[in-house]
């Protein structure tokens, strides 16, 4: 059985990063783990993938057989990829590990809000699956943002119905009194609810409200892991909390 965890945020999330930083924590531990890069535009990615989307896949192929410009090849891409889910499930069976990181695009829309990323979601294995959602920690200081990111997260958990975990990425960057903030806004709505009225106004400070009122009535608010590649803070708790969702708090590898 393999557990697969897609690593999903928006561009600059850190995503690649994660993905490098945590595998590396993962092996250190012990853990039988691989990492699939899904992006087939990277350029560079700061480790080397286990299965890598673009053994089959790339962009400038894409933009030379079909005369698409680069934005138009990475839509194409996306779809491309569901064509080659058979070769990449062999990929993962015969790496046979016990956990799996996913490296999503980039741009997260070009997985998340295209019919193909539910279908290589699916079909990429029939084993468990969990999403571990990005919060950009500079991006998230702002109540405006974070709302924003808090309405991206509920959209994604609708686009996959998949258990998800929420992480503050790059908490490095961060004193850890604006952490604490954060943290603090994604446990107690009330608090969230006062930055909202002391820090917007206008419309939005009033779409902040519903947006987040909405957010918490419909149950999709999930506490944030503050989590940094840089220094391995939070790692801890990110392994134990895929740990309870894929073998209910038992270690992944023995």
């Amino acid at each position: 059985m393999v557990f697969i965890a897609f690593i999903i945020g928006t561009a600059g999330s850190g995503k690649s990063l994660l993905t490098a930083a945590f595998s590396e924590w993962l092996k250190i531990n012990e853990q039988n783990v691989a990492t699939l890069n899904l992006d087939p535009g990277v350029m560079k990615l700061p480790y080397t993938p286990d299965i890598d989307i673009r053994d089959y896949i790339t962009i400038e192929e894409i933009m030379d057989e079909y005369e698409l410009g680069p934005n138009g090849a990475l839509i194409m891409a996306a779809d491309l990829i569901a064509s080659e889910i058979e070769a990449i499930r062999e990929e993962i069976e015969d790496i046979n590990p016990d956990i799996l990181l996913v490296d999503t695009p980039g741009q997260m829309e070009l997985f998340a809000f295209r019919a193909s990323g539910p279908y290589i979601a699916s079909e990429i294995s029939k084993d468990p699956k969990a999403i571990v959602y990005l919060f950009d920690a500079v991006f998230s200081l702002n109540p405006l943002n974070y709302i924003s990111n808090m309405f991206l997260s509920a959209a994604v958990y609708m686009r996959f119905l998949l258990p998800q975990i929420h992480v503050l990425s790059k908490c490095d960057l961060l004193s850890q009194e604006d952490i604490e903030t954060i943290i603090e806004w994604s446990e107690d709505r009330v608090s969230l609810e006062m930055a909202i009225n002391e820090k917007l106004d206008g419309d939005k400070r009033l779409l902040s409200y519903r947006l987040s009122r909405a957010i918490h009535q419909l149950g999709l608010n999930f506490p944030l892991i503050p989590v940094s590649a840089k220094t391995n803070e939070g790692f801890i708790d990110l392994n134990a909390a895929l740990e309870r969702i894929f073998t209910r708090g038992e270690k992944i590898t023995y």
